[in-house]
This record gives C-alpha cells, structure tokens and sequence, in this order.
C-alpha cells in the first residue's frame, strides 16, 4: 500500500483493478476542513489521463507492474515482439499501446517492457538512443546550428527536427522523452 504522503512522481497505483502512473501531484491544506491530494494519473492500460482527489493519509494499493529488460525483435501485423532476455519468452505488444515510443524502438536493442499482472502494457526506453539520419535535405555553405532546423528521416522511419548542419548518414543522440535532437555523435 502508498500512502498519498509517500506520492512521487512514476510511481505505480492500483485503482478500480487498473494500473497508473502518477504524473503529478499536489498536496492542498484548505483554510478549514482535512487536507488532500489533487492527483493526475495516467492509466497504463488506455493512456488516458485522469485527476483524482484523495483525503491526506489514504493508503492505495501499489500496482503489480513490473520492468523486465527485454530485446526488441521485430514488428508485424500483430504488434511489436520482445524477447525476455532471462527465459526467452517472446511477448507482443500490440501497435496503438506503444504507438510514440515505436518511433525509437531499434531491433536487437534492449528496453524495459512493463509487464502489469505479467501482461505486456507498455515499454520504457532509455532516456537517449542514437539513430542514423536516412534523409534529410543537403545544407547550404554558412549554415550553423543557431540558424534553424529541417526535417531529418530517422533509420527507424521518424521524423524529427535537426539543425541544418547534419546529414544524411550522420549519427544523431535524440532524447526518447521528448523526442527532440540533443547532439551529433560522429563527427
């Protein structure tokens, strides 16, 4: 059980047998009458995001999820295929669960998956992963990073936004949590 004083940002509750993640939260004193947390939650399962109130010292059951590290394999028709690097079991998860976090996935390449009552509900990946520009529109001689961005077709088929200085085959760091450029990785 978590009680609303040990809330923290990423932590997981249960409610009506569901499991969500606690985006943010905000303890609240009124003038008269018991303090309580205003609570946004984001449900794992739909990725809905909902606002709860709770009275100040209400304990909730934490949510059964678990972060296994998996490998990604592939995708089909059915989903995305990970691999339990401990047993080799193979879960999919299907596309529209995962759909922002897809644009990332490289295969062969490890994340956590979390598994809630040992089904597939999502993954989680590293804070930064390095991908290969497939297209991107040449650069113009004086071009420099503080001048704006373009387009960049990343290996794993997203788009994303890069300073014009970067070109087709460079090594770029993007941060997953934002899906934003960080850095050029080979010069």
């Amino acid at each position: 059980m978590l009680s609303t004083n040990e809330f923290k940002k990423g932590s997981k509750v249960e409610i009506d047998n569901e499991p969500y993640e606690i985006i943010s939260y905000e303890h609240i004193k009124p003038g008269k009458g018991q303090a309580f947390v205003r609570v946004k939650l984001k449900n794992l399962k739909t990725l809905n995001v909902v606002e709860k109130t709770f009275k100040s010292g209400v304990k909730i059951p934490k949510a059964d999820v678990e972060e296994k590290p998996m490998q990604y394999l592939y995708q089909d028709e059915h989903g995305y295929h990970f691999m339990d690097n401990s047993n080799y079991e193979e879960y999919v998860i299907p596309k529209d669960v995962i759909e922002e976090e897809a644009k990332f996935l490289q295969e062969n390449k490890d994340v956590f998956v979390l598994l809630y009552k040992n089904l597939p509900i999502g993954i989680s990946l590293p804070n930064f992963v390095e991908l290969k520009v497939i297209e991107t529109e040449p650069g113009f001689k004086g071009d420099t990073a503080a001048t704006g961005t373009k387009p960049a077709v990343l290996e794993t088929n997203a788009t994303i936004q890069v300073p014009f200085f970067i070109k087709e085959g460079d090594i770029i760091r993007i941060d997953t949590r934002t899906g934003e450029y960080v850095e050029r990785v080979n010069k």
